[in-house]
């Protein structure tokens, strides 16, 4: 899962990301709703978390201007402001859901993920292939019963790839889905991670690659 947090809360921004990136979701960050504006017309997020009450555009022009493109990402707003008028006001700009501070992170870690499952077409929260099984919402992978013991890198790409059921997934898509907007397009980060999670995984191998194409789970290799 992809995921921009935008809060002028410097602070709380980079805790939010730190914590959502252990949980292995590819997190980018920025202060004013500038930043954020910028960053969506450039990258496809599942989920972004938005402050109301950012500087230069709000989280509420910023809000709409996800909803008016119509791409897709999910909206969580984040505001001081805890009245039910508020509440009303921040989903009716398009909003999925809302959040008032201060709050607990575990409960934002829980609306987030479930905004991710709302994605186009909607996933369950727990994904299984090929005796793979991935529950994302407690952080788990087993392989046949075994427990995994993952990084949270190894985490996210096996999830994007279960996420394609069987659909081929190249490395520049592993890279955009997996790893922030800092990731060098040029690194073998891609290459890499796949190789020692196919070290963890065992044999018989699940994750094949495709020449000239990306990897898949499943099929033949």
């Amino acid at each position: 899962m992809r995921v921009l947090v935008a809060d002028d809360e410097r602070l709380l921004a980079d805790t939010v990301a730190q914590g959502l990136r252990r949980l292995s979701m590819a997190v980018d960050v920025c202060y004013d709703g500038d930043g954020a504006l910028e960053r969506i017309g450039v990258n496809r997020y599942d989920v972004a978390v938005l402050d109301r009450d950012m500087p230069g555009h709000t989280g509420d022009e910023v809000c709409r201007s996800i909803t008016d493109s119509q791409v897709g990402t999910r909206v969580l707003l984040l505001t001081a402001a805890a009245g039910i008028r508020d509440r009303v006001e921040g989903l009716g700009l398009g909003a999925d859901d809302y959040l008032t501070k201060p709050f607990a992170f575990a409960e934002l870690v829980a609306r987030v993920q479930a905004l991710g499952r709302r994605s186009a077409p909607a996933l369950p929260p727990v994904l299984a292939q090929d005796g793979l099984v991935l529950d994302v919402g407690r952080h788990v992978a087993t392989r046949d019963g075994r427990p995994l013991a993952l990084s949270p890198k190894e985490f996210a790409v096996l999830h994007v790839l279960l996420r394609a059921d069987g659909q081929v997934v190249s490395a520049e898509e592993l890279l955009e889905q997996a790893w922030d907007e800092f990731a060098d397009p040029f690194t073998n980060a891609v290459r890499v991670t796949v190789m020692t999670l196919r070290k963890k995984l065992g044999d018989p191998a699940v994750i094949h690659t495709v020449p000239k194409a990306g990897y898949r789970i499943g099929g033949t290799a």
